[in-house]
């Protein structure tokens, strides 16, 4: 492992498309962590202090937005790209207003999440 390379934590609770992302970010050389809810993701932001963080708007145990609301609160907060099926626009102005950097919808392909990172992890 490089010193160089920058760690991601993956929260989402859907099995199939975590083991995706993680097999597409790995391949592109991120190290990544993942958790499939809010708090585990909590925990792991906590402790492996990312470089980005990439999460699921709805799960169960915690959602998307008290992660974001979390990390509003956090010095050096990493940047966010938030995911989701969701279509309200609502949603998305809030996440805006807690600051992800980008707000992918679902089903999004696999380059268009790995410029996404690439660009907010270079902007961080």
């Amino acid at each position: 492992m490089s010193e160089n390379q920058k760690t991601v934590v993956l929260i989402e609770d859907d099995r199939d498309i975590s083991a995706t992302i993680q097999s597409v970010l790995t391949a592109a050389g991120y190290r990544v962590f993942s958790a499939n809810n809010g708090q585990d993701g909590r925990r792991l932001i906590q402790t492996q202090k990312p470089d980005l963080v990439l999460t699921d708007m709805m799960m169960p145990r915690m959602g998307g937005f008290p992660v974001l609301e979390f990390l509003a609160e956090m010095p050096d907060a990493p940047p966010v790209i938030m995911m989701t099926a969701n279509e309200g626009s609502r949603h998305k102005a809030y996440a805006e207003m807690l600051g992800v950097v980008d707000y992918l919808r679902k089903p999004f392909a696999m380059e268009v999440m790995l410029e996404s990172v690439a660009r907010a992890i270079a902007g961080k």
